[in-house]
């Protein structure tokens, strides 16, 4: 079994690499992905018939050089240079949204932005229906007022 695992090396390095990729999607954060790119040099140092030592190191040099060259100009080119991006929740602040179930003076209610309903609150009545924008948040609840 060994020898068959040694002699087919770039089955492992492929595998490595698929699972490098799938491991990508749940983190988004292009670090991962270097290593899948070291492994596809690896698979082919292993094509080539390179020693076991050999594809160690060429998966570690170019898993390096993707670290810190491939991954700061994807950041770049996919998130614009936006140095604060708002995580989900801050992302709300400013939008606007409906009013589904009526927001007493500073008591609660309910508002629907983009399909999710979220607690909100107000310091004035605002009926069924209205339209509003997210001024403020508070852990999951925000504060509104009418446009």
């Amino acid at each position: 079994m060994i020898d068959y695992l040694v002699n087919n090396m770039w089955q492992i390095w492929g595998i490595i690499a698929v699972l490098c990729l799938i491991m990508e999607l749940s983190s988004g954060d292009f670090f991962i992905i270097c290593f899948s790119i070291g492994a596809v040099f690896a698979i082919i140092t292993a094509v080539l018939g390179l020693s076991i030592y050999w594809q160690i190191f060429i998966f570690a040099i170019f898993s390096l050089l993707s670290v810190l060259f491939i991954r700061p100009v994807a950041l770049r080119w996919l998130h614009k240079n936006e140095p604060n991006k708002p995580s989900n929740a801050d992302a709300l602040l400013g939008r606007t949204g409906r009013v589904t179930e009526a927001i007493s003076a500073n008591g609660n209610g309910y508002v629907q932005i983009d399909g999710d309903l979220w607690r909100a609150v107000s310091n004035c009545d605002i009926p069924v229906g209205t339209t509003v924008r997210v001024i403020g948040r508070e852990s999951t609840i925000i504060t509104v007022e009418t446009l």
